[in-house]
């Protein structure tokens, strides 16, 4: 959806600031329902789940194909953001069918095939859009999953490992109410004015919300987020690096491609169709994929805390050459392919630090917050970047290049804070041999749960 948000704002007749929560409101809804689907699938079964997940996900893409209006769109994408479950569902999935020695490797080839799928879409939403319509970017999606729903309920089996117990639902009120606050106060301060009474009681009202959340998850006998799962060392520094990393990715995605679009009479851009854009950013796609099958290998030799701070460091270089060094096409497709290296990289990475590091009957959960942190962060630089993009604009509404320019050198900023962030992450975890684990999954079945993840501190129950 990132390269046609441009042809959006003019069909549906909004504003760059409004249609930017296609993209936000997306990722707020998948913030909030992401740990959700997590938690229920550790509990009830990931395969039910997730199969629930992609149905609700294919009847968002229809939603979608059928707006006629910006409202009806973001209500659309914010029943697709419940799509957000597939990411750790899936991650939980792998973790109990796969061998031991086999999961990082998986995990990794995950988030590469995430990666391709992103790719073609950034190249085929040109050409839909221009045979068809943007319609036809929902249709075919929603045709898509509907298949992969069916698929994972005859082919995909059901997990075994299940945390007993149940789940309140009370937390994930202050949760989305906190994010809502946030979001709204800085998607609205550039309009409204960031020492408005408005944005500062925003502000005031997610950071009180916040509080109660995380209050409200201490004492729940059955908290949504585990609290003490959250304080283990090489889980809140992963979740911190994924915070600040999320803020740059999803940033620069809904951002690039209304730069190279521009027409070049606004002193900057290229004047590209939808389907140039779409090729331009297809480096950061490839590489993505590419390096994100790398990483799982890298991370087993040298220790996925060391790929994640290489990751984070490189995608620095190709966030200030955007900001600094955009005349030509090449530059741009350069700072792409970098910037997709160090996504492959870290991405893949953090998911393998979260995975190895709790219980894998809280493999779902974790994995989930830890994506749900990733798309806050996303949610964050969405708004920030529209900020700061939209803060200055010349005759007819266009953004102005030292708009974005800042806008971009506040990203690189960004994530120096995300790769030091990772030099904080414990190198080493606690693994059991590979053969040890199958010794012990053989000698008795509950000995084998236990055995499956590090020692966290945590049985199960």
């Amino acid at each position: 959806i990132a390269p046609v948000l441009p042809v959006l704002q003019t069909d549906l007749r909004s504003t760059q600031s409004t249609v930017t929560w296609v993209l936000t409101a997306y990722l707020l809804s998948a913030s909030v329902f992401t740990p959700i689907l997590g938690r229920v699938g550790d509990i009830i079964g990931k395969k039910k789940v997730l199969v629930a997940v992609l149905v609700v996900l294919a009847v968002g893409s229809i939603l979608a194909a059928l707006a006629t209006s910006i409202g009806v769109l973001i209500a659309a994408r914010v029943i697709q953001g419940v799509g957000g479950g597939v990411i750790p569902l899936s991650f939980g999935i792998v973790r109990d069918e796969f061998p031991p020695d086999k999961v990082v490797g998986t995990i990794g080839v995950l988030a590469s095939l995430l990666a391709a799928g992103g790719g073609a879409g950034l190249v085929l939403a040109g050409p839909i859009v221009r045979i068809f319509d943007y319609h036809w970017l929902f249709w075919i999606p929603g045709v898509l999953v509907a298949a992969a729903a069916l698929a994972t309920h005859f082919v995909v089996p059901e997990s075994p490992g299940r945390r007993a117990g149940r789940m309140s639902l009370w937390p994930a009120v202050p949760l989305s109410g906190w994010l809502v606050a946030l979001l709204l106060a800085i998607s609205k301060a550039p309009s409204w004015g960031w020492a408005s009474g408005r944005v500062l009681g925003l502000l005031l009202l997610a950071v009180v919300l916040f509080g109660v959340w995380v209050t409200v998850e201490r004492r729940t006998l059955y908290p949504l987020i585990d609290m003490r799962m959250m304080r283990l060392p090489a889980v809140w520094t992963t979740n911190l690096v994924a915070l600040l990393f999320g803020v740059g990715m999803y940033a620069v995605l809904a951002f690039l491609p209304g730069f190279v679009q521009t027409q070049r009479s606004a002193g900057y851009g290229f004047g590209s169709t939808i389907t140039q854009a779409g090729l331009i950013l297809l480096p950061l796609a490839a590489m993505m994929f590419i390096f994100g099958g790398l990483s799982g290998r890298l991370s087993a030799r040298f220790g996925a805390s060391r790929v994640l701070v290489l990751g984070s460091s490189m995608c620095v270089v190709p966030y200030l050459a955007l900001g600094l060094a955009h005349e030509h096409v090449w530059e741009v497709s350069a700072a792409m392919a970098l910037l997709g290296a160090g996504f492959g990289l870290a991405f893949s990475a953090m998911s393998n630090i979260i995975v190895d590091s709790v219980p894998s009957y809280q493999t779902g959960v974790a994995s989930g917050m830890n994506a749900n942190i990733r798309t806050i962060g996303g949610s964050i630089g969405v708004a920030v970047m529209a900020s700061i993009v939209t803060s200055t604009t010349l005759p007819g509404g266009l953004p102005t290049e030292a708009g974005y320019t800042a806008g971009f050198v506040m990203l690189a900023a960004v994530t120096v804070l995300a790769a030091l962030a990772g030099l904080l992450i414990p190198r080493t975890h606690i693994r059991r041999d590979a053969r040890q684990k199958q010794q012990l999954a053989m000698s008795h079945p509950a000995v084998a749960l236990v055995a499956a993840a590090p020692i966290v501190g945590d049985e199960p129950e």
